[in-house]
């Protein structure tokens, strides 16, 4: 344990200092052996933590934005190069270049936080066994270890056996209690914010295998934080259980504010854009402008749900702007100054007689505007054909079913017999 403590002692020391400062703050109003100021000090150690990393979590929803509309992409190139590892390597690389995505963008938040959780885990301990580490000296050492948040010592895990939270002034079953109630609390809040990710703030429009992984996290995280929480001292469980209230929170506002598109999060913030047009007549907020913004600029590449704000707009007379606003669109324009909005009309339908009678007198003039030589013309055929009958061999009379074909025959080219039917 002292070696793993000595090779974070880099960050152990920045961990207890800042815990002691605002021990400091907290024990002029609470006490400075009360649970509350010790509490409240790892609570605001959280806090601050996640303040400095908050542009770490806007790049972890960009990198997992963009993960989500890479994955058809993906999904190709595997099926395109599964038998070449290496040229499935470089095209995966090559696509993450193109579109400046980074897969380990997700975990940064993570990463970033395990020195600052590890440290603290190590000072915890350090109280746990009494000894000084840090900052931290003897006499806050000792206020420390009498610190109990509702009855359960700070350096107290469920893991404790009897003699280990009696020495802490405790008892077993306020341990236990405490640190199981905290356990639950721990892993609910990790199963909630990955749901509420995964059915709220993902394009359904597109599945995917990294889908179907993230979906199997959702129920695996909880069940890791559950077996890791029983060895965990009960102030890193108010660390743990801190951190993950708030990402569920600052979760909770990206997808309400930012939602990716084609999620059932995009469909009710733009549903509220629309009403708030609707009630004040214009686009409010920067970032809402923006969201206009994109929309107009997708063009036909539009989803359902913006084809769907659009047309709200134009039931309303609107138009979405090239720079976010809206404004009267040309109908409406028309309307307001008297004129008559284009429409677009549709032929009247007519009956079956309507039509048959249409036919026919097509027909007739058709008829009429003949020229005189072509209805001059079947007199002619006759003519023609009494004279090659006249001129045919008296031996070889011609038959009635012969003439009848010939004079039977169509005008214009004959379509010439299959060489079987000769």
């Amino acid at each position: 344990m002292d070696t793993i403590a000595s090779l974070f002692s880099f960050i152990t020391t920045p961990v207890s200092w800042v815990i002691v400062q605002f021990h400091k703050l907290y024990g002029a109003l609470f006490g400075d052996d009360t649970g509350w100021a010790w509490g409240l000090s790892i609570v605001s150690l959280v806090v601050l933590i996640r303040i400095c990393l908050i542009p770490l979590f806007v790049k972890q929803i960009k990198s997992t934005r963009n993960m989500q509309v890479l994955q058809p992409k993906m999904k190709a190139i595997q099926e395109r190069y599964k038998n070449d590892k290496q040229r499935q390597s470089e095209e995966m690389m090559k696509l993450y270049k193109e579109t400046g995505t980074n897969p380990l963008s997700s975990c940064l938040p993570i990463l970033a936080q395990s020195p600052f959780f590890f440290a603290l885990y190590h000072v915890l301990s350090a109280i746990a066994s009494g000894k000084t580490i840090g900052v931290i000296d003897q006499p806050l050492l000792d206020s420390a270890r009498q610190a109990h948040i509702f009855g359960a010592p700070l350096a107290a895990k469920f893991m404790n056996s009897p003699s280990e939270v009696a020495a802490l002034g405790a008892s077993l079953t306020d341990v236990r209690v405490v640190t199981a109630v905290m356990i639950v609390m721990m892993s609910a809040s990790q199963f909630f914010t990955q749901r509420q990710l995964m059915t709220k703030n993902v394009d359904l429009t597109v599945k995917t295998p990294y889908m179907q992984q993230q979906k199997m996290l959702m129920y695996i995280f909880p069940v890791i934080f559950a077996v890791m929480g029983i060895n965990f001292p009960v102030g890193v469980l108010v660390y743990w259980l801190t951190t993950n209230v708030w990402t569920m929170g600052q979760q909770m506002y990206v997808i309400n504010q930012n939602p990716t598109p084609g999620s059932k999060a995009q469909d009710a913030y733009l549903g509220r854009l629309l009403k708030s047009i609707t009630s004040h007549g214009e686009v409010r907020g920067r970032s809402r402008r923006n969201t206009v913004k994109r929309i107009h600029a997708k063009g036909t590449d539009r989803n359902d749900i913006e084809r769907k704000f659009i047309n709200g707009l134009s039931k309303l007379g609107l138009a979405a702007q090239e720079d976010g606003t809206v404004a009267k669109s040309e109908a409406a324009v028309l309307e307001a100054e008297g004129g008559v909005a284009p429409k677009r009309h549709q032929p009247k339908r007519q009956t079956k007689a309507q039509r048959q009678a249409a036919i026919h007198a097509a027909a007739a003039e058709a008829e009429a505007s003949e020229p005189m030589s072509l209805q001059k013309k079947p007199a002619a055929q006759k003519h023609d054909l009494q004279k090659d009958d006249t001129s045919k061999p008296a031996g070889k009379p011609v038959s009635g079913s012969s003439r009848q074909a010939k004079s039977g025959q169509r005008k214009g080219q004959q379509r010439p017999k299959h060489p079987s039917k000769k």
